[in-house]
């Protein structure tokens, strides 16, 4: 496959953006390249507009359409004033960027050798609501569970869904040409709230973000980046099979759609997504926003239409596109149809942020002048050098291992003494709620849990928002037996109940349904 790789001496440090950008060769994957720092700051101000304006477009269909495309007669609205309206009333939508923001501030204020408790502190202490393994590594850390184990499948029912694929862009801005760098600070941060093929989605999406300051060719950056994946994952199969269905329908991104939606949209981790449409999983979105890049084919409309309209985490994915894109573009080359209103939107702080895009331009390149330094590169007045790295594959994990789900029991009670239930099994995940929407009670229930008469633990059950227990009770591994769960609270305020939901009942092989 040809690699263009951009390739711009120290020489043509003085040449306009658009004579660098002519300047494209064919060049190894390593060594030392050369950009000008305009250059540069052009394509991390890319990185991070491309991404706010993705989650901008594709906020409004976000998980409204699971397991269907949005149709093309369905328009999606983009004018100018959308972002500026969504930051300030609609800021919820921005947790692509506020996530970023706050690891990228823990950078900036305790350096590059910041210890990874300053990272998981400040992420469980932010004032914004989370969901999914951000709320469950949230919730872990709080109860002294740290990282790495607050990510871990075995105390995270939502190890594999999309939440550190989505915060991980800032990973690979401040390590340009750099993925093994992008990836050592996904080791570190990716595993506070995911594990396996969810910590896999930011590594990839890092990895990509990285290569983007190296290349102009969209299928060896996918391609490329796939390699810091160990092969035997999940993740690797399904972006392999895009990558594959893309180059059997090369005209055609719904057919590959349906191949996605055929093999890989079967959920078995996440408790919310397990036997209904929904599906937060990173590797089916994953797909999403390299079948937006892929038949992009570079047009910034046609990635940002593409990601979105494959549906389920439809903000994310494009904004995950849309960020690529836009560091392989540069700020200065997206269309000036989608930077409409982006001026005004630029200076204003992010909620729960003291950060706007404004100060993300400037931060994070002066994180990339210390990552590229600190790689071997060299900075200067008006250029740096770059030390390239060849993409290096990160170890293999798997969550979930062995196990299927196999039924849903419906509970639908308040738990005001007792319940008890009984399976048969090897796990289980009780749903429910503790909480209500954006309630900041101080009352804590304490429930005891046990199986089969035995005492697993006594759990604290917040009914304030941001520090709720997203999945109420779970206990995975257990003996291939009949087995009884008893649940029982010790307080109670009469105002705050907890509600028991639903269970799911895992196996260690699929359920078979036959009929006559």
């Amino acid at each position: 496959m040809k690699k263009t790789i951009v390739l711009l001496l120290l020489a043509v440090t003085t040449m306009t953006l658009g004579q660098e950008k002519k300047n494209l060769k064919s060049t190894p994957a390593s060594g030392m390249i050369t950009l000008s720092k305009d250059v540069l700051k052009d394509k991390i101000m890319g990185g991070w507009a491309g991404q706010t304006i993705g989650v901008t477009f594709g906020g409004p269909t976000e998980f409204r359409f699971c397991g269907t495309m949005i149709q093309d007669y369905q328009p999606i609205e983009w004018y100018d004033g959308l972002l500026k309206n969504a930051m300030l009333n609609n800021p919820g939508l921005y947790d692509d960027i506020y996530m970023d923001l706050t690891f990228v501030d823990v950078f900036e204020k305790k350096g590059l050798d910041a210890p990874l408790s300053e990272f998981a502190n400040a992420y469980a202490n932010a004032g914004y609501a989370l969901w999914h393994a951000n709320q469950a590594g949230r919730y872990n850390i709080l109860h002294g569970i740290t990282p790495p184990k607050s990510g871990h499948w075995l105390n995270n029912p939502h190890a594999d869904c999309i939440d550190y694929q989505i915060e991980a862009d800032f990973a690979g801005l401040m390590s340009p040409g750099m993925p093994n760098a992008a990836s050592e600070i996904s080791d570190k941060i990716g595993h506070i709230m995911n594990y396996g093929d969810g910590w896999y989605g930011g590594v990839y999406m890092g990895a990509m973000y990285t290569l983007a300051f190296t290349s102009s060719d969209i299928p060896f950056i996918v391609e490329e980046g796939l390699k810091t994946i160990p092969a035997e994952s999940r993740f690797h199969h399904v972006i392999s099979d895009v990558l594959k269905w893309h180059k059997q329908y090369p005209r055609d991104w719904k057919a590959t759609w349906f191949e996605i939606e055929k093999k890989y949209t079967e959920d078995i981790g996440c408790p919310e997504g397990v036997f209904v449409p929904f599906n937060i999983d990173a590797t089916v979105n994953a797909a999403y926003v390299v079948l937006g890049l892929l038949y992009g084919e570079g047009d910034f409309t046609k990635t940002l239409e593409i990601s979105t309209r494959a549906g389920q985490d439809s903000d994310c994915n494009p904004s995950s596109a849309g960020g690529i894109l836009g560091a392989i573009v540069g700020y200065k080359n997206i269309p000036a149809y989608w930077k409409m209103g982006l001026a005004e939107a630029e200076p204003l702080d992010f909620k729960y942020t003291t950060m706007s895009l404004n100060d993300v331009y400037t931060i994070g390149y002066n994180h990339a002048l210390k990552m590229i330094e600190r790689n071997g590169g060299k900075t200067d007045g008006t250029s740096v050098s770059i030390r390239v790295q060849q993409p290096k594959t990160v170890r293999f994990e798997q969550s979930f291992e062995g196990h299927h789900p196999v039924s849903k029991k419906e509970i639908r009670k308040i738990l005001t003494d007792e319940y008890t239930f009984d399976f048969e099994g090897i796990g289980f995940v009780v749903r429910g709620e503790s909480a209500k929407w954006m309630a900041t009670e101080t009352y804590v229930a304490k429930v005891e849990m046990y199986v089969d008469n035995a005492l697993i633990e006594t759990l604290e059950l917040p009914a304030a928002f941001t520090t709720r227990r997203y999945e109420l009770f779970w206990k995975y591994q257990l003996p291939r037996q009949k087995h009884t769960v008893r649940l029982k609270i010790l307080n109670t305020d009469g105002k705050n109940p907890v509600h028991l939901n639903e269970a799911i009942i895992y196996d260690n092989k699929p359920a078979v349904t036959t009929h006559p």
